[in-house]
């Protein structure tokens, strides 16, 4: 009985004992399996966070844990004068495979993980939500498997290739309607749109021959050059827009469509991921002169008009807006119930019907206040307050109001700018907001010109005329830098800093399109959507705010396409910085200069080019291991 107790007892101790192992191996293989398998995986905790990413010390970066809260403190300043301070990393991680197509302040995902509550019915799951610094992916963005250089423009306007977006659903859901069409390879564009099934060439001329625009040619004699194009789809009618010298913002959120703009910028045309929401669009007021809606499905009454009240800011004084959609001709109950309500709202703005034919509306805003003076005491919707700036729109709340005009633009009747192309370099009226003078305008567009001409010596060993398409200046003063490339076949996303003036509206008034943005956070693009990055003095800006330089580079990556380059234009402590992330970055140094040959302010400025290289795919890496 007593050996039988004591083997029972050995037992259980040996159970015990096991148990004891196995969860200790256990957490050996969590611990360690989080740690390299970050490579391939992208939901370890090692991606989030560019702390977390320095905290790997000589596990990671190759330092040491001693040398951890020196690199913290180090990396912020980018390190000594010569750069010595910073630790070189051997590697960075590279996403889940899964990850191919991350928009880390547009990922539904972590609105789910966060718990947010929002309000589906005003679009405010579609607007940005981005995560805490914590909670960021600190990995490489991979191509997805059999990944191309994109096919060059202006090919791309009607043809990509299928792997690079891999999503042919768009294809099948909109295959009677001529948007796009599989053809083993690739994917085709036959030019078509929901409301224009034969083609958008044929749909803008007609818009044109509603507004009596000479010869059919929706420019008007270069006087119509800017256009916003909400729920555009894959943005057929802005590519066929560019053949007009007409550029535009086509807009659509990452919704059910959720690829449509991934597709547009893989063609080569002028695109951005947004939402008629809660929140104002990133554009100042008065910047299009045609606002578009092809069968947009946007619900225009709601809250008291409020996101036709945003269109109505972003127009130009007498600009258009193009309305296509069963109300504007159906004869069913409820389309008629909303044509006479939109049509009471649109009355109520001061809007005018300019032509009404078939299936399409254009509605005119008025040139001066006189209609707003005029409507009853009361009326809505009301004018804005005198202190509200229209201007301000980096997440501002919309309005349900009506901006008026300036005393100035009032008396002027119109936006007093030159036709296009005149107006690139005309100096623009709005100018004197800023206290600029004609004379510094001139000079930055000439010093611009100079740079331009160094940076493409620069280029030239590695580029022809046709490598470079989409080009985002990531901090544009007066847009100087894009309209230097006027004679690239090229289109730049102009980038106002929403912590500096907000000189858009100049880009905008010279015929150039934009956006504003926080450098602190992700921007609102897919991944390998820009062949060109220029970061003038970025990199010193963010030091000011103590963000991270780190994810600054990560998400550069992470919006350049395999191939592209990047023109770094900052003082010589942020060059040596970045010069240790080339190897785990995969970029590559194409060539440096100081600036002492340029004639302007910032001769203590280094010019650095690089190039990223097409390197694998994490799938492809686990297979080569």
């Amino acid at each position: 009985m007593m050996r039988g107790r004591s083997d029972g007892t050995q037992k259980k101790r040996l159970i015990t004992s096991l148990c004891v192992v196995a969860i200790f191996l256990g957490f050996l293989y969590v611990y360690y399996g989080s740690i390299f398998g970050s490579t391939n995986h992208g939901t370890s905790a090692l991606e989030y966070g560019s702390r977390s990413l320095r905290r790997l010390g000589s596990s990671y970066l190759g330092g040491d844990e001693d040398a951890d809260s020196k690199q913290d403190e180090s990396s912020t300043r980018f390190g000594l004068e010569n750069g010595e301070d910073v630790i070189t990393p051997k590697s960075l991680p590279v996403c889940d495979d899964r990850h191919s197509e991350l928009i880390p302040c547009l990922d539904r995902h972590l609105i789910y993980q966060m718990r947010l509550k929002l309000d589906l019915s005003l679009m405010e799951h579609y607007e940005r939500h981005c995560p805490l610094p914590e909670r960021r992916y600190n990995c490489l963005i991979p191509p997805p498997r059999g990944y191309k250089v994109p096919i060059k423009w202006p090919e791309s306007r009607d043809q990509v290739w299928k792997a690079n977006i891999p999503h042919t659903h768009l294809a099948h859901e909109k295959s009677d309607q001529n948007w796009m069409v599989v053809k083993g390879e690739k994917i085709v564009f036959p030019g078509g749109g929901t409301h224009f099934h034969y083609g958008a060439d044929k749909y803008i001329a007609s818009i044109a021959n509603m507004l009596n625009f000479s010869h059919n040619n929706i420019n008007n004699e270069g006087r119509l050059r800017t256009v916003l194009d909400v729920g555009c789809g894959v943005a057929s009618f802005g590519a066929y827009l560019l053949s007009s010298d007409v550029i535009t913002m086509s807009l659509a959120p990452n919704d059910v469509h959720q690829n449509q703009i991934q597709f547009a910028l893989e063609r080569g045309i002028p695109a951005y991921l947004g939402v008629l929401g809660t929140k104002r669009l990133p554009y100042p007021s008065r910047s299009f002169e045609l606002a578009h809606c092809s069968r947009c499905r946007i619900d225009w009454l709601q809250r008291d008009g409020i996101l036709l009240l945003e269109l109505d800011r972003l127009l130009r004084p007498g600009g258009y807006f193009a309305y296509s959609s069963p109300e504007a001709y159906a004869q069913d109950e409820e389309d008629l119930r909303i044509w006479r309500e939109m049509s009471a709202l649109v009355e109520r703005m001061c809007w005018t019907i300019a032509s009404k034919r078939n299936q399409t509306v254009i509605w005119q805003k008025p040139l001066t206040n006189d209609c707003y003076m005029e409507r009853k005491p009361g009326t809505l919707p009301p004018l804005c307050q005198s202190g509200d700036n229209p201007d301000k729109v980096w997440g501002v709340s919309m309005e349900a109001c009506i901006t008026p005009y300036s005393d100035h633009d009032h008396m002027v009747k119109g936006s007093g700018l030159a036709p296009w192309p005149s107006r690139l370099i005309a100096p623009p009226p709005r100018l004197a907001d800023f206290g600029y003078s004609n004379d510094m305008f001139e000079k930055d567009t000439e010093v611009w010109k100079e740079r331009l001409v160094s940076y493409w010596n620069l280029l030239s060993p590695k580029i022809s005329s046709n490598t470079l398409r989409n080009v985002m200046d990531m901090k544009t003063n007066m847009g100087s830098f894009a309209a230097a490339l006027k004679d690239k076949d090229v289109w730049v996303m102009n980038v106002v800093p929403e912590d500096e003036p907000n000189t858009l509206k100049l880009i905008y008034d010279r015929g150039l399109i934009g956006t504003v943005h926080d450098w602190c956070q992700a921007f609102s693009t897919y991944p390998r959507t820009y062949d060109l990055l220029h970061a003038w003095t970025v990199f010193s800006d963010i030091e000011k705010k103590d963000c991270s330089p780190e994810d600054l580079l990560i998400e550069m990556d992470r919006i350049l396409r395999p191939t592209g380059f990047i023109i770094i234009r900052d003082k010589l402590a942020v060059i040596n910085f970045i010069k240790k992330y080339l190897v785990p970055l995969h970029w590559e140094a194409v060539a440096t200069s100081d600036s002492s040959s340029d004639s302007d302010q910032d001769g203590d400025d280094i010019v650095f080019v690089i190039q990223k290289k097409m390197w694998l795919t994490s799938e492809s890496l686990r297979d080569s291991e």
